[in-house]
């Protein structure tokens, strides 16, 4: 059925129009009535549609009205403090160290150096050097300390997950004791560890020893840095180590060849000695670490 026009521009038989033309005043009256009657039959035909939308636009305001629902105003110094603290206390956030020691945990690892060929699992000085290690790739590629495995007949190295391995030196660069060892069987999902420029380092940032002393680990210490560019003689005087970082975050023996970590979980050196003025080889709050961009080298990787 033929629908009718909305709005005709033809003249009706006996409209005023017929006798004079339309005023330019009539004309502009007409349109917006025209239009108007679009819109009506437009809404006429997507009546159903806009009921529609506007039923879902009533739910949506009614779920987000709560939410966006203004708090309590003129909040006092004192209720916002209180607020937080309850916040704090149920729920808790980990310590920036906690942060750090999780952000490295995975590429961790428990080197052992044995002097002879026997592996009857002893921990006998005489003939096993036990410290740490960082995965730097994670082709099994691993940063440690020379001292470590120099003389070693075996290299055993454990990784986060349990996984236990033999492995080589491929590299050494022996004026800042560093060794570089490749394992002959890798976890599947091996991490490698992040590395940061020392560019930005500065005393008294917060960094991380995380690492095997003594061989009891992995375990994690808190500190600062404590200066830069330190040099370090050995006990017997026949090696110096230059342009090194030191630190006060807890280390013994055992976390030779271990990371030193910042705070946002990267590497920024490698623990290598503790000044110790006495006998006993404990610490006494000076550590020292190899710059990460030495050690990086000592890989053959390119420089920050």
């Amino acid at each position: 059925m033929k629908k009718a026009p909305l709005y005709s521009r033809s003249r009706r038989p006996g409209s005023p129009s017929d006798a004079a033309p339309a005023a330019p005043a009539a004309a502009a009256v007409a349109a917006p009535s025209g239009r108007a009657a679009r819109l009506r039959a437009w809404a006429g035909r997507h009546e159903r549609r806009l009921w529609a939308g506007s039923l879902a636009l009533l739910l949506l305001a009614a779920v987000l009205q709560p939410r966006l629902a203004p708090g309590p105003a003129n909040w006092t110094w004192e209720q916002i403090d209180a607020e937080m603290r309850k916040s704090i206390a149920a729920e808790p956030l980990p310590s920036a160290a906690a942060k750090a020691y999780d952000a490295v945990l995975p590429s961790l690892v428990r080197v052992v150096g044995q002097t002879n060929d026997a592996d009857d699992g002893s921990d006998d000085k005489d003939h096993r050097g036990v410290g740490s290690g960082v995965v730097i790739v994670d082709s099994g590629i691993i940063l440690t300390n020379l001292h470590v495995v120099q003389g070693a007949k075996r290299i055993k190295v454990t990784f986060a997950d349990g996984t236990e391995s033999d492995a080589v030196v491929t590299g050494v660069q022996a004026e800042n004791d560093l060794a570089v060892l490749k394992a002959s069987k890798i976890p599947d999902d091996l991490q490698a560890a992040t590395m940061r420029s020392t560019g930005d380092l500065a005393p008294g940032d917060h960094v991380v020893a995380v690492g095997f002393p003594f061989g009891i680990g992995p375990s994690v210490s808190s500190g600062v840095v404590s200066g830069l560019k330190r040099e370090f003689r050995s006990p017997e005087g026949d090696k110096i180590l230059t342009n090194l970082i030191q630190f006060d975050a807890a280390a013994n023996p055992g976390n030779s060849g271990g990371p030193l970590v910042t705070m946002d979980g990267a590497v920024v050196g490698i623990v290598t000695a503790i000044l110790n003025p006495s006998r006993q080889r404990v610490f006494i709050g000076i550590g020292f670490a190899v710059p990460i961009e030495n050690a990086a080298s000592a890989a053959g990787m390119p420089p920050f």
